[in-house]
């Protein structure tokens, strides 16, 4: 017997139109040491002959299922109509239905169950059927690392289940039922590999270029600073998914459609979490973080938690429940807020609803498990008091600026896939979130130690403390470059994706060390005044506000006022434009500063971009021609320019309230169709749930027949049995169909002989008009009596 706990279960999920395409999966399954589970949807009142008509094309033993069996390889279990079924420890647990009404989501609830306990060596298969049942039982045997086939929707004789099942984007194979045993038997041999043949391609790293800029050009993500070879990696898992053998004709497949390039991007996003994952490192949170943090809090003030890169949220609820399970006495009532933060919204909108399988039983204690959610059917529910602490909100890590005043920050396991200098700009980040005293909560094969400032508490589980009561923000860390096509219209891209990533060469390198040698800053803006790129020293300057990039607001007020004046001018006349004896106050003391603002000409840039230099007027090298800064005429410039904005700001808010209106219209008349679609869906239900009960008698009325026919074949056993006459039946192509036990005594016939032709049987009787008497007789009708003389003499 193969060992129990290491071979891998196969779990079939099949509804209406499915028995063919059983049989022919299993027509062509060889005996390989796994073991294979039919989840055939049935009805209660229904008995299935599946055990029987499977027997006829499996190579394995088939069973019905029976309450504690054990699993064993090179079997096949048939789940009875009346019952659900999990698996435990290797073996099979039964549940009534019971008399509650459908849908009964047995598919479901079985692959569950199966991804817990079988974890990468569950494999689950949809083939035909109406409904979705399935897809939650596959999503959770994809994120235990299990392998997932469906069936081409297009060639079944229902569509729904395997439809559904591709649908959500974890479908490994598509292939037809005669298929699936080869890549099931090569999943198996090669420990989990899931293509027979490597992708080939030449030039794979233009080729990556040109993916993660289709997917930039496509949609508000940008892949370009992920490590390449996690970024390969998928993309030939996604093209072996859809039968590409190369590279090439994959990306001509996704520059002609738009919906694989989403489902690529999708695979990128998926991440690994678990509740409590990593549970040492869990418990020295709660022994040894938490209870320090909500000791520094004072009565009243917010504990302020931020989980980037969170996905389906196990990991924030874990939080979550640690300090929850600590808040008692003095602390029961301190407020905390939990920002829960992914690029995934499809991942944020399943975290949102809290609601998980039963694989989670795995991770969570019983204690916990009580404590903290609700049971509803197979799944658990996070108890209300726990989601209403966590803040679900979209954020990309690498865009967007960073969550501020955290006492702790958990980011883990997500810049293993970055780059280094991705990495250090994300570090910076999290480092400026982070309050003093803070902790740093990272994966195991991460660090922080490049950063000044983190003192390392845990080696094992990488978790660090904050020791800086303020960090010096580096502009850089907060911004983005803002140049962008204006053909594009997305809501989510901030401008400049074009300028995010060069890479840093040796002239900026140059420029970098020169600009900061000589003490000036130089900022670049577009015609909104958008930072998008800096050197030099920013906190001389420029004020220290977080999450704006707007440079007119970042400057102290004398500053701001000659600058607006500068720009404007530069912008109109296209020409350099300089200020002189502007005068600021730094530090309790007062600079005098020289302002530089220049045009730039990048080709293909339809966006006017300023170059700005700050430096102080008195140790300036640079010209000193340029227009001295008066105080009172450039603020009555400023207050002009001011009210021109203004005034074109009322007129573009009066323009975007008229299409306001308009779409309010159109939506409006929208509303009212979805309305009358919504009547017409229920008449239609009603009509469906009418044939749906039409149907259901007409099934009861055929058993009932079936029934009949079967007490009717009893009796003709039992007659047959009984008659000590012979008797032979054939069909008209003389084909023996059955014959009574009298009739051995003339005729030497065996039960295998069931099927042969009549003439090539053996007799002991002469007889030789018996074929022509049949014929005639099936042809002509009537009766022939003769007598026939046996081969020992007597008649």
């Amino acid at each position: 017997m193969a060992n129990l706990q290491s071979h891998h279960i196969i779990a079939i999920g099949s509804s209406a139109g499915g028995m063919d395409e059983i049989n022919r999966f299993f027509d062509h399954t060889p005996i390989d040491g796994v073991a294979y589970i039919i989840i055939q949807h049935l009805s209660p009142d229904y008995k299935s002959r599946i055990v029987e008509l499977l027997a006829k094309h499996s190579k394995l033993k088939v069973k019905e299922a029976e309450d504690e069996m054990l699993v064993e390889a090179n079997h096949v279990y048939v789940i009875p109509g009346k019952k659900f079924m999990t698996i435990s420890n290797s073996r099979l647990h039964l549940a009534d239905k019971g008399k509650t009404a459908g849908p009964h989501l047995t598919i479901n609830t079985f692959f569950n169950s199966l991804a817990s306990e079988r974890e990468e060596r569950a494999i689950g298969i949809i083939f035909s059927g109406l409904g979705s049942d399935g897809t939650e039982g596959i999503k959770a045997i994809k994120k235990a690392g299990g392998m997932v086939i469906a069936r081409d929707p297009a060639l079944s004789e229902f569509t729904s289940m395997p439809a559904n099942a591709i649908a959500t984007g974890v479908v490994d194979y598509i292939l037809e039922p005669e298929l699936m045993p080869g890549v099931i038997e090569y999943y198996v041999k090669n420990d989990g590999a899931l293509l027979p043949h490597a992708l080939e391609s030449n030039g794979e790293e233009k080729i990556i270029v040109a993916i993660i800029n289709l997917i930039k050009d496509r949609l508000p993500l940008d892949f370009s600073d992920y490590k390449q070879t996690t970024i390969l990696r998928r993309i030939k898992r996604r093209a072996a998914n859809q039968n590409f053998i190369n590279l090439e004709t994959y990306l001509a497949f996704l520059k002609s459609n738009n919906d694989e390039v989403e489902a690529l991007a999708k695979d990128f996003l998926i991440s690994v979490t678990s509740f409590f994952r990593d549970k040492e490192a869990f418990r020295y949170i709660q022994k040894h973080v938490i209870p320090k943090i909500i000791k520094q809090h004072k009565t009243g003030e917010d504990i302020k938690v931020w989980v980037p890169g969170c996905a389906t949220g196990e990991e924030a609820y874990s939080l979550a429940i640690l300090l929850k399970e600590q808040l008692n006495g003095d602390y029961k009532n301190l407020p905390v807020k939990i920002f829960a933060t992914d690029i995934d919204t499809a991942a944020l909108t399943y975290a949102g609803i809290g609601l998980y399988t039963e694989i989670i039983t795995k991770y969570v204690s019983p204690e916990r498990l009580e404590k903290f959610f609700l049971k509803e059917g197979n799944k658990y529910r996070i108890l209300p008091e726990i989601r209403k602490m966590l803040i679900f909100a979209q954020h990309d890590l690498v865009k967007s600026p960073a969550y501020s005043n955290m006492d702790l920050i958990s980011c883990r396991n997500l810049l293993i896939y970055m780059t280094p200098p991705l990495q250090k700009k994300i570090l910076h980040m999290l480092h400026f979130g982070l309050k003093k005293n803070g902790y740093l909560f990272m994966g195991s094969s991460e660090n922080a130690e490049a950063i000044p400032g983190l003192e390392l508490v845990n080696e094992n589980w990488r978790i660090y403390k904050n020791l800086e009561k303020k960090q010096r923000a580096r502009l850089n860390t907060f911004i983005l470059p803002a140049l962008t096509d204006p053909g594009k219209n997305s809501g989510n891209t901030l401008p400049g994706d074009n300028y995010q990533n060069k890479k840093i060469n040796l002239a900026d390198a140059v420029n970098e060390a020169l600009i900061t040698e000589l003490g000036y800053l130089l900022v670049c803006v577009d015609e909104k005044n958008n930072v998008l790129k800096t050197s030099g020293d920013a906190t001389k300057y420029l004020l220290q506000k977080n999450f704006n990039a707007n440079l007119g607001e970042l400057l102290p007020k004398p500053l701001a006022v000659a600058f607006n004046k500068a720009s404007r001018e530069a912008l109109q006349s296209n020409k350099k434009v300089q200020i002189k004896g502007i005068k600021i106050n730094n530090n309790q003391s007062t600079n005098t500063v020289k302002l530089f603002v220049q045009p730039l000409a990048i080709k293909k840039a339809e966006q006017k971009i300023l170059m700005v230099l700050f430096c102080d007027d008195t140790q300036s090298p640079l010209q000193t021609e340029g227009e001295v800064f008066d105080e009172k005429m450039f603020i009555n410039q400023y207050t002009q320019n001011l009210e021109e904005e203004l005034i074109a700001v009322k007129d573009e808010l009066h323009s975007t309230l008229e299409k306001l209106d308009a779409s309010n219209e159109n939506m409006q008349s929208f509303n009212e169709e979805l309305l009358a679609a919504n009547e017409e869906m229920q008449n239609t239900n009603e009509e469906m749930q009418s044939i749906n009960e039409e149907l259901h008698t007409i099934n009861t009325d055929y058993e009932e027949k079936n029934k009949e026919l079967i007490a009717l074949n009893d009796e003709l056993n039992n007659y047959f049995r009984s008659n000590i006459n012979g008797q032979l039946y054939v069909n008209r192509d003389l084909l023996l169909i059955k014959f009574s036990p009298g009739t051995v005594k003339h005729i030497n016939l065996l039960d295998t002989d069931i099927g042969r032709p009549i003439t090539n049987i053996s007799t002991n009787i002469k007889f030789e008009t018996i074929e022509s008497d049949i014929k005639e007789v099936i042809n002509n009708g009537g009766v022939i009596n003769k007598e026939i003389e046996a081969t020992d003499g007597k008649w």
